[in-house]
């Protein structure tokens, strides 16, 4: 008799997405991350609100838009409070909505993104197998661009020659799914 451990983890940035762009002050492209603070402006019946950026290096600042002209009864009175108290929660679920990055056409950097590896479950079954099982689900749900490698040495706490080792000798296979919403490792030893 044999076994079989799944272990679900979760894939949590630790803070908002950076982007690319151009800066005035600085005279080149430059990367910009969020202040954490929101900018609403009242003009006559409609509001604007915008996630505040600011270049890494001169503190330039860039306005993303969230919402642009609508009437303040179109916005939740809750969200709106949000956004004038500067919720620090908020700013972070804005500066990880990759709709509204497309939507303001920026450029994210992918390198940059910092996360936690968070473990959701683990089951332990048993099999009629030859070889014991190690299968590691990661659900990255902000579809942050992750080496699977990578990823894959940070759990097994191995280094990537390691990994790239067990991925030839095909004692460790990863296999992305759903667009790599779900990054499946599987460890089978024998």
């Amino acid at each position: 008799m044999s076994y079989y451990k799944k272990i679900e983890y979760e894939i949590i940035p630790k803070e908002a997405f950076q982007i690319a762009r151009n800066c005035s002050g600085c005279g080149e492209k430059m990367a910009y991350q969020s202040t954490g603070n929101f900018r609403v402006n009242a003009n006559g019946n409609q509001l604007d609100v915008w996630l505040i950026y600011q270049c890494a290096k001169c503190k330039h600042t860039y306005n993303l838009s969230i919402y642009e002209r609508v009437k303040p009864t179109e916005l939740e009175q809750q969200e709106y409070q949000l956004f004038l108290e500067n919720n620090s929660d908020a700013a972070l679920e804005y500066g990880l909505n990759r709709e509204l990055f497309k939507r303001n056409k920026a450029e994210l950097l992918w390198e940059d993104i910092s996360y936690d590896i968070k473990e959701m479950s683990e089951e332990m079954l048993e099999e009629e197998k030859e070889e014991i099982e190690q299968v590691f689900l990661l659900h990255n749900s902000y579809g942050l661009k992750l080496r699977a490698d990578r990823l894959a040495a940070q759990l097994l706490q191995a280094s990537r020659s390691q990994v790239k080792k067990m991925i030839k000798d095909e004692t460790l296979f990863i296999q992305q799914e759903s667009g790599g919403k779900i990054i499946k490792i599987k460890k089978v030893s024998c």
